[in-house]
């Protein structure tokens, strides 16, 4: 009579007679809706209830149960079914249940490919490039959204590792929980482990109240830790521990505290290479390098520049109306990009500031790269840099004006675009840029004032 009734509808309809044969039709078949009894001749309708949930555990299950048995459709709900109808069933009342059913799992559906549209929208399309090595980047991020595994990602200062690693999160089941970041190497030590695993009322002077750290920010969500090369050794245990037992606790406290976190890290070090000399722990790396990601700098992939100057005009106050002539593409694609993409929007952007005009793109010719059409001109090359690599840098020499001025003008921006590369590849740290520089940090603070450079304020 059932059967019937649904079919009269347009309904597909599966029989089964007991337990067993309803899992074998289930997994055959794989209904919208599982309509059964709680009595059956073999098993019952409980363990119809939770093999559908191993199944899918979003497929609607509606039991059916005899009027002096309603406390045990209670106890069906409780283990997830969807609703109940008591003997003798009401065709009308089977329809509209089944009816419903159906349309909260149509419902179901559309709000998961809407969110794997928006993940796709907040995550992949804002990497921008068509390069091979990217691609490749991208189904590695899409293989391992899918997990709660630790990813590494490793490239250079500059290749947007923060992004690939907002994009994995946007894609993974994670979504809808926070993404917490925190730099490694632009917190003092002292207080770096205080912010990542926060600390207790009266923990140190100064600590007039409970702060909870990173780790506990990021529960049922993702844990970005930046350039984690720079992690002292001291927190490196702490760290390890955190990973493989999901338990910390506030500096100063004495209780465990439990956290779900996926932890995705970032480095433009070498890990392998800082293990063998000493620098960092062989069993964190092993922990943190369960999915290596490598990042490829932006001169592995200039072919990608064009479309990566066209997103970063779109998305600069007025550079959406900015045009860029093919002499200087062509200029741009000949510089090697130490910076990588943070040095060429930090160059775009600087331009449409500085331009008279959106259309006027004289400022984009003053640029670093432009300084190689300059005649004549002197190649300087620091004896420090930021980089492993030696980076030449090109300034024009103006013979207009008498030889020491002329001179000190080169020098003068020789060390603005000096120290202003340095801080970039440092993301602003200018205690991590001092190291790099061989340098102290008051050097620096005096060179940023006496040549009117901004102060990033970060020590």
């Amino acid at each position: 009579m059932l059967r019937h009734a649904l079919e009269a509808q347009g309904h597909t309809v599966v029989e089964a007679m007991d337990e067993p044969s309803a899992i074998q039709r289930m997994q055959q078949a794989r209904p919208v809706v599982v309509l059964t009894d709680l009595k059956l001749p073999e098993g019952d309708g409980f363990g119809v209830l939770r093999a559908a949930a191993e199944l899918d555990p979003e497929l609607p299950v509606v039991v059916m149960t005899a009027y002096g048995s309603i406390q045990d459709a209670v106890t069906a709900m409780k283990e997830g079914a969807m609703d109940f109808l008591a003997k003798p069933v009401d065709p009308d009342h089977l329809l509209l249940m089944v009816q419903r059913a159906i349309s909260q799992r149509r419902m179901l559906t559309d709000y998961f490919l809407l969110k794997q549209e928006l993940a796709e929208r907040r995550g992949a399309p804002r990497i921008i490039g068509e390069d091979p090595k990217l691609r490749q980047v991208s189904q590695q991020l899409h293989r391992a959204a899918g997990t709660d595994t630790t990813v590494l990602l490793e490239g250079e200062s500059g290749t947007g590792k923060e992004l690939f690693a907002r994009a994995l999160h946007a894609l993974s089941g994670r979504s809808e929980g926070p993404f917490v970041a925190i730099n490694c190497a632009a917190i003092p030590e002292t207080l770096l482990e205080t912010e990542l695993f926060g600390h207790e009322k009266g923990a140190f002077t100064g600590a007039a109240a409970r702060k909870p750290g990173r780790f506990e920010l990021a529960h049922r969500g993702t844990l970005f830790l930046d350039e984690i090369g720079d992690l002292p050794l001291g927190l490196q245990a702490k760290i390890l521990r955190a990973l493989e037992e999901k338990r910390f606790e506030r500096v100063g406290g004495t209780q465990s505290l439990h956290v779900d976190v996926r932890v995705v890290a970032a480095t433009n070090r070498d890990l392998g290479v800082e293990v063998n000399r000493g620098r960092f722990r062989e069993d964190l790396y092993y922990r943190l390098a369960v999915a290596r990601v490598h990042v490829p700098p932006l001169r592995e992939r200039k072919d990608d520049l064009p479309l990566l100057i066209e997103h970063i005009l779109a998305t600069t106050p007025n550079g959406e109306t900015a045009s860029i002539a093919q002499e200087t593409i062509d200029l741009m694609m000949k510089h090697d990009w130490p910076g990588n993409v943070r040095e060429l929007r930090n160059v775009i952007e600087r331009a449409v500031l500085l331009s008279e005009s959106p259309e006027d793109e004289e400022a984009l010719r003053r640029t670093p790269m432009a300084a190689a059409r300059a005649e004549p001109s002197i190649t300087a090359t620091p004896s420090h840099t930021a980089t492993s690599a030696e980076a030449a840098m090109t300034v024009p020499v103006d013979v207009g004006i008498p030889f020491k001025l002329a001179k000190q003008n080169v020098i003068s921006e020789f060390e603005k675009r000096y120290i202003s590369r340095l801080l970039a590849q440092h993301d602003g740290n200018i205690s991590a840029a001092a190291r790099a520089a061989g340098i102290d940090r008051m050097s620096i603070h005096k060179m940023l004032h006496r040549l009117g450079l901004a102060n990033p304020g970060r020590e």
